[in-house]
């Protein structure tokens, strides 16, 4: 084999052989050879080039790469045209071109290949009859290629490709797919694809998107991303049914404004209600980014425009100042649940609209809020809508170890206001007024190794102005009230060994005291209190209650024991813990409406068993036991079980007897799991026992292809008490080209904990 080495363009007095030619070649190169001495330093100055290039990334577009040259055998004149045959290859910086036969015409700076070509430009692949390239401006053109994307292996064949230049190509009758097989499941037909990787789009015309042999979508224009990335234009169509509103069809179009901005309009088409309009925006900056979402419809079903508005916004003024605001409304109290697909949207009732300004200092922060609501009332349930705030501001302060000590302060002023959204009275005016409160709190943490005691000492000043009492009612009230506790912990470890897996077994009691002095409160307006949620973090709290409006009095002491086992990784394998707080005085603080919250001289007995027992199986069972009662209060018990990359099974029971609505008893089933080699079946149950009814439920398939997926979902997700909603989806995606039909992946995730993508590659090394 005669080799023909680094030959960088247009340089003719470097030419070096590693070979001297035979025959004619070595008589016209004889004419070309430079005397001795010139030839070895021109030969020194250009390899001191040529190592600075290599130490550089090469690219297709490197006008200084030399290039490399080899075949079987070589004549012509190397001033001129050089004529290479048999085991062509020709490698200029990122672009190799091999063929059967070729001509490298010096002058032109050009090749010419035929015969079985291949070629590769950067990350890219083709194949042809025959190729034409000049090797310094990147032109040329191929014949009856077949191509292969880098970047997104996406691969066709077509009549011609026309190189334009480094990074753009013309695909003359050409097909596009990211199917791997000779006769692809799907692919696009187009009269012309250009192809302009510096600005990393593929534009078709005349685009046709055929699936199975049969054509199923087309446009005269159509552009994509080459490598997944945003751009402008038209969105795949989505389409679907409920129960609501029929079929629907959403044709969204996306303007790609600039790489920190971008806006999406969504015409949507519903047989029954009619033609709605959406737009969201979105922006990020340095020091601000956003959303705003806003759609609006004419109802031919209520004979209404309707609409809906949301729009969050954040924006650091100054290094420790921040604006912000999230608004959002609905023109009536069903908008959420006729027109959202979603279980979050749909049953939203409390609509917030805040703004806000935030400083942050080193030891302290202060906020100034003013809040809203829109209650979306349910007639058949109604439920009373939270107090306004106009305003609120808050000031946080604290430091920690000063002399041993942790200082904290909170205080807060707020203006109340609100009306009657249910009953007989709906519409007056309820209680208002200015709250404002200060509590300091002093505590000293002594943490030792296998052990901790905090002492803490706190003190609540509050005092009201109210409006709207009733006659002889106080309008001016103050309170103080001071609370003690004492915090107290301990850790034993242990070695241990289960199933052959070397651990750490700990064994963790606590105990915390409390002491709250009683104040008859049963004059306070009740703004924001509720009583909090009994369970392992509120045990261990000072007051009962959540808000400000009521603070509990206490004598009691709350003990705990917890016991874990965790591997040496950190992976906590299992938990056990037991709770219960006991009381030396009956609490006497109550809520309006109320006449006690405790029963007995105990509270209820907290259970828990859980964490990740193996691999393949994790836990959550927690049980709240009332002695008295005998009987359980609340309980959830979870189990979740994935043995392999998309195959999980989920159960959880669920057992409540506080809920407000009546008994909660209720069983949810959900999985994700293979029914053979290619089809996924995907359901969720939520099944009420004492309504003997489902509450929310999904069911589906999906199929899984070697380079598309196609997904048929079901959905019923409650819209009010009384009112449930059924939507469709109906979904084809092509891996790495778009996705047809109407979206069911959020109902997916959102419904069955640990669902994956069938497509995505399996992640073994959690299993």
């Amino acid at each position: 084999m005669i080799r023909f080495f680094k030959f960088p363009f247009g340089r003719f007095a470097d030419l070096r052989m590693s070979r001297f030619f035979t025959s004619l070649v070595v008589a016209a190169s004889a004419t070309t050879v430079l005397p001795i001495s010139a030839q070895a330093q021109t030969t020194q100055n250009t390899q001191d080039k040529q190592d600075k290039q290599d130490r550089q990334p090469k690219t297709a577009d490197d006008k200084d790469a030399p290039v490399n040259i080899s075949a079987e055998q070589m004549t012509g004149r190397p001033d001129r045209q050089i004529n290479l045959d048999r085991d062509v290859e020709v490698v200029r910086g990122e672009t190799t071109i091999k063929a059967d036969k070729a001509e490298y015409r010096i002058i032109k700076d050009e090749v010419e290949a035929t015969g079985h070509v291949w070629m590769k430009r950067l990350q890219d692949r083709y194949t042809g009859d025959k190729a034409v390239m000049n090797m310094d401006s990147g032109k040329g053109y191929v014949t009856n290629p077949t191509y292969l994307f880098g970047k997104n292996g996406g691969r066709g064949k077509a009549d011609k490709i026309d190189f334009l230049s480094d990074d753009q190509a013309l695909v003359t009758d050409g097909t596009y797919s990211t199917c791997e097989a000779l006769d692809p499941d799907w692919y696009v037909k187009a009269s012309t694809l250009d192809l302009d990787s510096g600005r990393d789009v593929g534009t078709m015309r005349s685009g046709v998107v055929y699936f199975k042999g049969v054509p199923i979508l087309g446009a005269p224009l159509m552009s994509f991303p080459l490598s997944g990335e945003r751009k402008s234009g038209v969105l795949p169509p989505t389409f679907g049914v409920t129960s609501n509103g029929g079929a629907e069809l959403t044709v969204p179009y996306y303007f790609n404004i600039a790489p920190n901005r971008d806006l999406t309009l969504y015409p949507r088409y519903i047989a029954r209600r009619g033609l709605l309009l959406g737009a969201d925006a979105r922006y990020l900056g340095e020091t601000y980014s956003g959303e705003t979402r806003v759609e609006g419809i004419q109802d031919r079903i209520t004979g209404t425009g309707r609409y809906s508005l949301s729009t969050l916004h954040t924006q650091k003024l100054a290094p420790n100042l921040v604006f912000g605001w999230n608004v959002n409304k609905a023109s009536d109290n069903d908008y959420p649940s006729d027109f959202s697909h979603s279980v979050t949207a749909s049953t939203q009732r409390l609509l917030t609209r805040d703004v806000g300004l935030n400083y942050t200092g080193e030891y302290w922060s202060a906020a100034g809020h003013v809040t809203k609501y829109q209650l979306l009332q349910d007639v058949t349930s109604p439920i009373q809508k939270p107090y306004d705030r106009l305003p609120q501001l808050t000031l946080t302060a604290g430091r920690q170890d000063v002399g041993g000590f942790d200082l904290n302060f909170a205080s807060e002023f707020a203006r109340f206001s609100n009306t009657f959204t249910a009953g007989t009275s709906a519409g007056s005016e309820m209680v208002g007024g200015d709250r404002m409160y200060a509590t300091p709190s002093i505590s000293y943490p002594i943490i030792r190794p296998g052990y901790f005691i905090t002492p803490k000492a706190s003190l609540d000043a509050t005092t009201y102005r109210l409006n709207n009492v009733a006659v002889g009612a106080p309008t001016n009230l103050t309170r103080v009230v001071p609370t003690y506790s004492l915090d107290a912990g301990m850790t034993f470890e242990r070695d241990t060994n289960i199933l052959g897996r070397d651990m750490t077994q700990t064994l963790e009691p606590r105990l915390f005291y409390v002491r709250t002095p009683y104040r008859d409160q049963s004059q306070y307006p009740n703004f924001d209190s509720g009583l909090a949620d009994f369970n392992f973090a509120q045990i261990f709290s000072e007051n009962r209650f959540v808000g400000h409006d009521r603070i509990s009095d206490a004598n009691q002491i709350t003990g705990a024991l917890v016991s874990r086992f965790i591997e040496e990784n950190g992976l906590e394998r299992l938990r056990v813990a037991v709770g219960q707080r006991f009381y030396f005085a009956d609490p006497k603080v109550v809520l309006d409406g109320t006449t006690t919250t405790v029963n007995g001289s105990k509270s209820d007995l907290l259970l828990s068993l859980g964490g990740q027992i193996s691999n393949k199986l994790s836990l959550d069972n927690t049980v709240q036991y009332s002695e008295t009662l005998r009987q359980m209060v609340r309980s959830n018990f979870g189990a979740r079980w994935q043995p392999a990359p998309k195959k999980v099974l989920n159960l959880t029971y669920r057992l409540d007897r506080t809920n407000s609505t009546g008994l909660l008893k209720q069983f949810d089933v959900s999985g994700q799991w293979p029914i053979s080699q290619r089809w996924y079946a995907v359901s969720r149950i939520n099944y009420s026992i004492p309504d003997k009814t489902v509450a929310e439920g999904l069911l589906g398939m999906e199929y899984k292809a070697d380079c598309w997926v196609f997904r048929l979902v079901a959905q019923r997700i409650p819209t009010s008490s009384t009112k449930a909603s059924t939507s469709f989806f109906i979904q084809l995606e092509l891996n790495g080209f778009s996705k047809i039909g109407s979206n069911p992946l959020d109902a997916l995730s959102s419904s069955i904990p640990g669902y994956q993508l069938i497509n995505k590659p399996d992640d073994i090394t959690r299993y």
